[in-house]
């Protein structure tokens, strides 16, 4: 079986130069933004020119639709008890829907939030709201992924237990919309010792596919800066921090890492590359070379 491999690449000049960079990588899956991470977005808009422009970068690719992931704006909190900050992330996560669906690709990936003092099974409840309101709005192929956290204070999603609390609140008719990912450095960060051995790794994998009923339908493949059970969430390139190389090789190996989007969060040597440049990050290809690697053996 095929693995899907990619980054989140930067977008310097457009969504199209970001696809275009990850093409010259020779990926075969990425990840982008659409919208500035750092605001809701519920109010943003993508123009027809620029689906188009990124529909034909990527025709120029080996990417398909499908293996290319959106990653939604880090303050959609919808796991918030505050009743004004969950309509407004509720819209923001609308709003991605909406825009992800007009470029045509795979999946949309989210982290819940915070719960704040809330009750965490409320919380999920109201997670699980956020992602119906958002796929009954927008009706498409594009798939709305839970990201699993770190664990930092109240944030939702940390454990296989929580994951599968959000999905069970998803009403049975979109429930197939819908799913979840994994984080490597979340993962670690949160407690689960992945490094431990190929037998623990997979154990990992078995809690959260046992517990949701369902394998990850995409991994973000980042090492981690900070120790185990840290709730830190300090991605660093795989082999440069304490996850170390031996676990990806595990994890690319492992049967659910096929045919899914492998995206790498690592950091890039190039963030100001110029917006006209299209050539593929050397940190990125670096990486890619790793795990292809990995993957052919």
């Amino acid at each position: 079986m095929p693995r899907y491999i990619g980054a989140h690449t930067i977008d310097n000049g457009g969504l199209h130069m970001a696809v275009l960079r990850a093409g010259k990588a020779g990926m075969t899956a990425m990840q982008c933004f659409t919208a500035i991470p750092r605001f809701y977005g519920d109010k943003s808009t993508i123009k027809p020119e620029r689906v188009a422009r990124f529909k034909a970068a990527l025709a120029k690719t080996k990417i398909k639709p499908a293996n290319v992931v959106v990653h939604a704006a880090y303050v959609l909190s919808v796991a918030t008890p505050d009743d004004d900050k969950w309509v407004r992330a509720s819209a923001g996560l609308t709003k991605e829907m909406e825009r992800s669906s007009a470029l045509g690709i795979g999946a949309v990936c989210f982290h819940p939030g915070s719960a704040g003092a809330s009750d965490r099974a409320e919380s999920a409840k109201r997670i699980a709201k956020a992602i119906t309101e958002a796929l009954k709005t927008i009706e498409s192929d594009t798939r709305l992924l839970v990201e699993n956290t770190a664990g930092a204070g109240k944030t939702m999603g940390k454990t296989a237990q929580e994951v599968r609390d959000i999905l069970a609140n998803v009403p049975n008719s979109l429930r197939a919309r819908t799913g979840y990912g994994l984080d490597t450095c979340h993962l670690f960060s949160s407690g689960y010792d992945i490094r431990a051995s190929r037998q623990a790794l997979t154990a990992v994998l078995d809690e959260f596919e046992e517990a949701t009923g369902e394998p990850p339908s995409f991994l973000h493949l980042n090492d981690s800066a900070t120790e185990l059970g840290s709730n830190r969430d300090r991605h660093v390139l795989i082999g440069e921090g304490l996850i170390g190389k031996e676990p990806f090789e595990w994890l690319i190996q492992d049967h659910r890492s096929n045919d899914i989007p492998l995206i790498l969060e690592t950091p890039q040597q190039n963030y100001e590359i110029a917006d006209d440049d299209d050539s593929p990050d050397p940190y990125d290809v670096k990486m890619l070379g790793l795990l292809e690697g990995w993957a052919g053996k």
